[in-house]
């Protein structure tokens, strides 16, 4: 499995833990629903500065969403 696809799916586990739904993430990033389904996808990606902000939004660790093991 490619290493976008493994992110997100930390990125979907974490959204679903904290019971956010895509588009509570697509409205707090200023993204659309359909970017965050993608992203979760493994098909877009989402830059730096967002990941920084999602990590901050689901209130994990950067290296949490990027743990692939």
């Amino acid at each position: 499995m490619s290493r976008l696809k493994l992110l997100g799916n930390n990125i979907k586990k974490y959204r679903k833990s904290k019971g956010y739904r895509q588009l509570d993430l697509a409205v707090a990033l200023d993204l659309s629903e359909d970017y965050i389904c993608r992203i979760e996808n493994g098909i877009k990606y989402l830059s730096l500065r967002k990941l920084f902000k999602l990590a901050d939004i689901l209130e994990v660790k950067m290296t949490d969403l990027i743990d692939f093991d």
